[in-house]
């Protein structure tokens, strides 16, 4: 009997530690309430509580490079997008299509996305989970689906997005 529910708290710690990426962490910066911020060097996105404490994720950030810094706005909510490959991205990668349908396996967008007010960034899921800690966009930041989804449910449209190195 033992035994069985030893196994049984094993099953569900793995089932629990590997389920995301986020983490609750102090978070002492003059940041308001409800901020996001990135930390490129770090590969984390904070979403700031008002409580001395933020929201930790492992983010996937863009390659050298590719990397951008300042501050947004969330402009955008969508769920399962269809993703039409900005201009420089077709440019190197000729054969994709002009869009990969919402949903798709092959739609780097994952489960849902977060337009940024500047150029054609997003923070959003992806179909690349082993890239979730590097270097790995044309400059959007990508989380994985369950962290998107989490991140997703608790921010609006017209949120505070701050890149910095």
């Amino acid at each position: 009997m033992f035994a069985r529910i030893a196994f049984a708290m094993t099953a569900v710690t793995l089932a629990t530690s590997g389920a995301s990426a986020r983490e609750v962490v102090p978070f002492q910066e003059r940041v308001s309430p409800g901020t996001i911020v990135i930390k490129t060097g770090e590969r984390r996105l904070y979403y700031v509580r008002g409580d001395g404490t933020a929201l930790r994720y492992r983010v996937a950030v863009g390659k050298p490079g590719k990397q951008w810094f300042g501050e947004a706005r969330i402009d955008g909510k969508y769920v399962r997008p269809a993703w039409a490959p900005p201009t420089e991205v077709k440019r190197d990668n000729p054969r994709l299509p002009d869009v990969i349908p919402g949903g798709a396996p092959n739609n780097p967008m994952g489960a849902r996305a977060l337009t940024l007010n500047l150029d054609e960034y997003a923070i959003h899921g992806t179909n690349r989970p082993s890239s979730i800690g590097t270097y790995a966009s044309y400059g959007c930041i990508r989380m994985l689906n369950e962290d998107i989804v989490d991140l997703y449910d608790q921010v609006s449209v017209g949120t505070r997005v701050v890149v910095t190195p």
